[in-house]
């Protein structure tokens, strides 16, 4: 069972329109709301795919009781911790012409150190069954920088690995803490190394204590960097909705971890769930069309 975790999860609201003009009123052809954060995005990945998971995290609030019931509602594996703080929102505007996808998050609330403490505790209960936990997602506001660092350690006293997927320096302490895989993008990783150059970047976090680091580079596919090889990865591009692409990448990571399968095919599998999910409408689902379809070319760099 792989088991994922999301400290600031978010009612996803999605509203699909022909354009995005800014000054103008637009008129919405359709609505959807759902649990949404990363961490449940991954899960919902992992359970259509057939891979055992549980979702955990803290909710709270009117927002909270409309997560909890999307969850049991759609039927995802799950356990989550009611606290103070209330649930956040997040609204994709999904434009049809061209296609493209803008995103407005809620910072969420901040949750006190009992909460955090409790969650630890939550965690930890779980990890006795688990072959992989994921930390995924942003942390609530003044969450210590350490949050995720101390879920990895945890992990580690229970002989479970962990795959971590976040920016600025709750990167840097998750890689100082051993990370068995980072997930960043491009962009959380400069902002947690200060390169731009992201075979540069991952290799710092390297450095740090992780033992592996995947670089999401969007269209431009995925750089995976060990201590002892990189690869590049990269597939079609695709039009439709990114926003769900790097928790069906984090998705696949963590389920090859879990199975031990060689590097080369966990990256190729990770593009290519990446790739189908830009084609599905929702972020925590994969077009099983497109991905039958799908074709990733790998290239392993020389190591220095």
């Amino acid at each position: 069972m792989i088991l994922t975790c999301t400290p600031n999860p978010a009612l996803d609201v999605s509203y699909q329109v022909d354009r995005v003009v800014p000054g103008t009123t637009h008129r919405i052809r359709s609505v959807l709301e759902r649990a949404g954060g990363k961490g449940f995005n991954v899960s919902r990945v992992l359970t259509q795919m057939g891979v055992p998971t549980l979702a955990v995290g803290p909710v709270g609030g009117i927002l909270g009781d409309s997560l909890r019931a999307d969850l049991i509602e759609s039927g995802l594996p799950h356990e989550l911790l009611p606290v103070t703080a209330a649930t956040r929102m997040t609204v994709a505007v999904v434009a049809a012409d061209p296609p493209d996808a803008t995103m407005f998050n809620e910072p969420g609330g901040p949750m006190s150190e009992m909460d955090w403490a409790r969650l630890r505790d939550l965690i930890a209960k779980h990890l006795r069954r688990a072959s992989v936990l994921v930390c995924s997602g942003s942390l609530p506001p003044d969450a210590p920088e350490d949050a995720y660092a101390g879920f990895v350690k945890l992990a580690k006293d229970f002989g479970v690995p962990s795959v971590v997927d976040v920016g600025g320096p709750a990167l840097r302490a998750a890689a100082a803490a051993g990370a068995d895989i980072l997930k960043p993008n491009a962009e959380e990783l400069r902002s947690a190394v200060g390169v731009d150059d992201p075979l540069t970047g991952a290799r710092e976090l390297l450095a740090l204590g992780a033992s592996a680091v995947v670089v999401s580079l969007g269209a431009d596919g995925s750089i995976l960097a060990t201590p002892t090889a990189t690869w590049r990865a990269v597939g079609p591009r695709i039009d439709g909705n990114p926003t769900g692409a790097g928790d069906a990448a984090v998705a696949a990571l963590a389920d090859g971890l879990s199975r031990a399968t060689p590097w080369p095919d966990r990256l190729r599998t990770a593009v290519s769930w990446s790739a189908a999910a830009v084609a599905a409408p929702v972020a925590g689902t994969i077009d099983e069309d497109v991905l039958a379809g799908v074709e990733v070319e790998i290239t392993e760099y020389p190591t220095p």
